[in-house]
């Protein structure tokens, strides 16, 4: 049966590339399915599926009144609303099997506003103007495939018609390409990693993979707490192994890999087992030297790159982290516990290592014990973060929450 994409745009002002695009997808065997967003002028295109009035209505407007109202940013607002739940409903009646759309900044913004609806594995490709840049307003946390348009999309010229067909292959090739995989589901545990938590990280992945979990590492950068919170709370997680909690150290304390101030909660909402370790909170994450604030001159720091600086964390800092940890934990509703290492949260917070300051992780302890409600459990472990038998306690605590071991 024929894969079928969805292409979403403003025909009004994209018409003609789009149906240049729409023509290379169909000729690979490909159905279209075509949705308009375009507001203020007759759309170029033909045939529409699904055509701007259907579109604004969805997102809670009328399309004669944004016309007449000649305010572009207003109008943007309801097609984005309207596409988002148009494309989730179409999905839902399994109407197509990938998507895409083109366009510059405004069409990229209400375009991916729809991606982002959809599961990840959908396929999505997005060719815009603005895919060279930070893209990360347009990708949240789903799996959007950014092609740069290179030139404006305006028109079908020598450049546009290569990036184009590209594209077009791209998704055709997307939603045809079948993989065979396990029809056993197996329970999903998460954990999270950075480059100081690799070795436990990968033997506690050993441990749960020989025990029949499937196990999704996410690296500790923002986005990737961000991204397994967000698969906790569609319900798509058995438990999750958080060894590498670095990003409260960054949102604290203004370093690039925060994931904002909600990291913690999922788990704890979503009811599901929840082992919690301090790891790489030592560190807060800048780029080169010049970018670290001046108010941090005189601090303590590791340039692990070129392009990446560590900066060690204060008593006080740990402190501030100690006493947000146990508010989060407190507020779970789910079996969760603490581990932690005396001996060192990261490679580079060991005896003889430039970020060894147990003072500064015993304030951190201290402080989440005394904020503590009664019954959630604390190990401490006279041992370092990556050794053997740490890695061997965190999937014994963790399977043990879960009523597994």
């Amino acid at each position: 049966m024929a894969k079928t994409v969805l292409m979403i745009g403003a025909f009004d002002v994209k018409g003609e590339e789009f149906n240049y695009v729409r023509k290379l997808i169909e000729k690979q065997g490909c159905r279209v399915l075509m949705m308009d967003f375009g507001v203020f002028d007759p759309p170029r295109l033909s045939p529409i599926d699904i055509d701007n009035a259907e579109v604004a209505r969805a997102g809670g407007g009328d399309i004669q009144r944004l016309r007449e109202a000649k305010d572009r940013g207003a109008a943007m607002k309801v097609m984005a609303e309207g596409v988002a739940s148009l494309t989730r409903k179409l999905f839902e009646q399994k109407k197509f099997d990938g998507v895409f759309g083109m366009g510059g900044s405004g069409g990229t913004s209400v375009i991916t506003t729809g991606m982002r609806t959809l599961p990840i594995g959908v396929p999505k490709v997005m060719v815009s103007t603005v895919a060279s840049g930070d893209t990360s307003f347009f990708v949240g946390l789903k799996d959007i495939t950014m092609i740069p348009s290179i030139v404006d999309v305006a028109g079908v010229n020598l450049i546009s018609e290569k990036i184009f067909s590209q594209a077009a292959g791209a998704i055709c090739g997307m939603v045809k390409f079948e993989n065979a995989t396990s029809e056993v589901q197996k329970p999903i545990i998460t954990a999270t990693m950075f480059g100081q938590t690799t070795p436990v990280v990968s033997r506690c992945r050993e441990i749960l993979l020989a025990k029949g979990f499937e196990v999704l590492i996410f690296h500790a950068s923002g986005t990737g707490g961000r991204t397994m919170e967000s698969m906790v709370a569609e319900g798509l997680v058995y438990a999750v192994l958080d060894i590498t909690t670095t990003e409260w150290a960054d949102e604290i304390a203004g370093g690039i890999l925060s994931a904002g101030p909600t990291r913690l909660e999922a788990p704890g909402k979503a009811g599901i087992p929840h082992l919690i370790v301090p790891g790489c909170i030592d560190m807060v994450n800048f780029g080169p030297p010049e970018t670290v604030p001046e108010k941090y001159r005189g601090r303590k720091f590791y340039r692990s790159k070129p392009t990446t600086t560590l900066m060690r964390t204060t008593v006080e800092e740990n402190i501030r982290m100690g006493e947000i940890f146990a508010q989060k934990a407190n507020a779970a509703k789910g079996k969760l516990a603490f581990l932690f290492p005396l001996k060192g949260f990261s490679m580079l917070d060991a005896e003889g290592q430039p970020f060894w300051w147990p003072e500064a992780d015993a304030a951190f302890m201290t402080v989440l014990k005394k904020n503590l409600r009664p019954g959630i459990q604390v190990v401490e472990m006279d041992c370092h973060i990556n050794d053997e038998a740490f890695a061997q306690k965190s999937v014994e605590i963790l399977l043990d929450l879960a009523g597994k071991r």
